[in-house]
């Protein structure tokens, strides 16, 4: 059984999304605010979190900064609960590193349905094991064991980034557009294109000697992207 992490401060919200999840067959925790939702991931490593980005104290936005920076938890998918009109916020979210978000108001059903898909993703990521050690330009991606070395170190990846440069180095030299990759790497049909040029700007953060001048993860004008390796390398 998947356990989530519900973090919200809205008891009502907390209830309903708990309530839902639970019917869908997931253990849940709940963690009213940062400071007790840090406790709980560390102490009992959930499956995935639910998180949203208003809270007292710490808001979401940390929370999601320090799971990321945590070893043992930098891999644990994030779903983001934003606010319809908080599109630099929700865009912030996903380039500290969560996975998905779903805006305020929401329908409870679909949040499950999210949760559901990324998780999925993951499942479909482990079930692939024993795939073979992708390596291009000091790049080195073993799909079995889920690491990712740059020049022999070892690179934090999230479980979206992870998918998204495994895809593109299996596809090398191949311009694929946001929307197939949206829908082979997220498995959505449709959704926020931003999405995936968030989280290829912060693949390129982690992977690119001068992200500025990336020579990887190329930018195909009016298409996509392009992974691959200047003849020089």
């Amino acid at each position: 059984m998947h356990t989530i992490l519900v973090v919200d401060d809205d008891p009502t919200v907390a209830e309903v999304v708990t309530g839902y999840l639970e019917r869908a067959g997931f253990a849940v925790d709940h963690a009213a605010d940062g400071l007790q939702a840090l406790r709980l991931a560390a102490g009992r490593r959930p499956d995935l979190v639910v998180l949203d980005l208003m809270l007292p104290g710490m808001d979401g936005l940390e929370v999601c900064r320090r799971l990321r920076a945590d070893v043992t938890a930098a891999s644990v998918p994030v779903i983001m609960l934003t606010a319809r009109g908080d599109e630099d916020e929700r865009i912030l979210g996903l380039e500290i590193g969560a996975d998905d978000y779903v805006t305020k108001p929401f329908s409870p059903r679909e949040l499950v349905l999210r949760v559901e898909s990324v998780l999925r993703r993951g499942g479909a990521a482990r079930a692939r094991r024993g795939g073979p050690v992708l390596a291009a330009g000091g790049v080195e991606l073993d799909p079995a064991a889920r690491r990712a070395l740059k020049d022999g170190r070892e690179l934090s990846l999230t479980l979206r980034e992870f998918d998204l440069l495994a895809h593109l180095m299996r596809h090398r030299g191949e311009a694929i557009g946001r929307e197939r990759l949206m829908q082979e790497v997220w498995g959505w049909e449709f959704g926020d294109l931003s999405t995936v040029t968030v989280h290829v700007r912060r693949l390129r953060g982690k992977i690119e000697d001068d992200p500025a001048r990336p020579r990887l993860i190329h930018t195909v004008w009016g298409v996509g992207y392009r992974f691959d390796v200047p003849e020089e390398d």
